[in-house]
């Protein structure tokens, strides 16, 4: 959004007059703020009523330069280099220096360290391992390594997004250990994406901190991830956004369809975590589209879909496809909001497939399938995304409607953040048949705010703003009193 959209649209028309009360938390105190806000011309999209209409945000330099460092040669050469080690199976031998899971394993994290030695010791890499006991497709007892690059914010460390790709890989046989998966596409793609990512952040400050991990055990049921996340939690960091990179090595499916302008982002509505009481308390309220991983998935859209890009984010309303999931759903299973990047088209006929002639044509996920321009363009969209919210103030906590009292206006709260940049808070709001926010309220450096709307009729919801006009995830409120 352009700066002056974080103080309104300028002098406007008093065509309806809303007030807004707000209590500064510097003060604590209470204050009635008489704002007149009515819709002009400028402001003719979407609904009538309070506030500006909704825009994107647009990439600001730094984020720009940011992109123009990612190497779409790097990519391909990083797919190419783990498709070679034959298979990377997660039962596959791990002390063999050119064949395995072990060997992938080892030159991930040669590489990452060697992205992180620039750095100046912001970015760490580590080999994150656990013993598996025998469990669904782990016959024997087998060691699980993730390789974790971690780039350590400075203003708000303990805040963190996750970004992963999966580096094991699988033939058509999930418990064929032996056989050539190259996995190219299943998932060289994705941990190509978050390597590139690695090179070209560790040279940079992030106000929050950064993970981006090459897990394993995914084919085999989410093994690494789970241990990823139960570890994060143990630590007791605020993880407020998490995305995986599952198969985006090319946009066209196996009946010949392209897209490659869209990548899909999978986006669950009633949380995974939700207790009964809280489901019940959505369904008689609403807010079924509005969990955190629905308003991170806005977020996706409000800051990757731009010139800087390319590219057109798909929010798919499922938590993953059927019969399948990745590695985002670890993530849910621990409360926090997460989502799955994925092709828009996919082709099965060389998924998971052995590596094998029939009629005279080659099958297998064999990098000849990737679209590596395509894996670019979605490395820009995770770059988009994790800077913008690394460097934006962290999503409000504690946001709450009041619902004791029967008005036709609607009071919300919210608890201010610690960011020393942060500016202030928006208000945003929508009808309740729109799936996007469609005016935003700039309220100042508040956290109580009544706005002359009902709750009955809108979903509202609040987001933060810092001084250089970066915005943080919207937080859906809760009824409260």
């Amino acid at each position: 959004m352009g700066a002056n959209e974080s103080t309104g649209e300028g002098p406007t028309r008093s065509t309806r007059r809303t007030f807004l009360s707000a209590s500064a938390v510097a003060t604590a105190a209470t204050v009635a703020v008489p704002l007149t806000i009515g819709p002009t011309a400028a402001q003719a999209a979407g609904p009538a009523g309070p506030g500006h209409p909704a825009r994107p945000q647009t990439p600001d330099r730094e984020l720009r330069a940011l992109l123009r460092e990612v190497d779409r040669d790097r990519i391909e050469a990083i797919v190419r280099r783990l498709a070679a080690f034959g298979t990377r199976h997660t039962l596959s031998r791990q002390d063999d220096l050119v064949r395995g899971i072990g060997a992938a394993r080892d030159w991930i994290f040669e590489q990452l360290s060697g992205y992180a030695a620039a750095s100046g010791g912001r970015m760490t890499v580590e080999l994150q391992s656990y013993v598996q006991e025998p469990a669904s497709r782990i016959p024997v007892a087998t060691r699980i390594t993730n390789v974790v690059a971690t780039l350590r914010g400075n203003v708000s460390p303990n805040r963190v997004y996750v970004i992963t790709g999966h580096y094991d890989s699988r033939a058509t046989d999930v418990m064929d250990a032996v056989s050539d998966a190259p996995g190219a596409d299943d998932d060289a793609s994705g941990v190509a994406v978050l390597m590139e990512l690695a090179r070209v952040l560790a040279t940079r400050r992030s106000e929050a901190t950064i993970v981006l991990a090459a897990v394993a055990g995914e084919e085999q049921g989410l093994y690494g991830s789970a241990y990823l996340a139960k570890q994060l939690k143990a630590a007791g960091v605020d993880v407020q956004g998490m995305f995986s990179n599952d198969i985006i090595g090319s946009s066209t499916a196996d009946d010949g369809t392209r897209d490659p302008r869209a990548v899909r982002l999978f986006a669950e509505g009633v949380p995974t975590a939700e207790t009964p009481a809280e489901a019940s308390t959505r369904q008689s309220v609403g807010g079924e589209n509005d969990s955190p991983s629905r308003q991170l998935a806005r977020f996706v859209s409000d800051v990757a879909e731009n010139g800087a890009t390319g590219m057109r984010v798909r929010v798919i309303y499922r938590r993953d496809r059927y019969l399948r999931g990745s590695d985002h759903i670890s993530f849910l299973r621990e409360g926090w909001p997460a989502g799955r990047f994925t092709e828009p088209n996919e082709d099965f006929a060389h998924q998971h497939q052995d590596v094998r002639l029939v009629d005279g044509v080659q099958y297998g996920d064999l990098p000849e399938f990737c679209d590596f321009d395509y894996i670019t363009r979605v490395a820009l969209v995770n770059g988009a995304v994790l800077w913008s919210l690394a460097q934006a103030p962290g999503t409000p906590k504690g946001a709450t409607v009041v619902t004791t009292n029967l008005t036709n206006d609607t009071t919300l709260r919210w608890q201010r953040g610690d960011e020393p940049d942060l500016a202030g808070y928006e208000v945003v709001w929508r009808e309740t048949t729109a799936a996007e926010w469609q005016r935003v309220i700039p309220v100042g450096d508040v956290t109580e705010v009544t706005v002359d709307l009902s709750k009955d009729n809108v979903f509202f919801g609040v987001r933060a703003v810092d001084r250089d006009g970066h915005r943080s995830p919207v937080a859906f409120p809760r009824p409260g009193s």
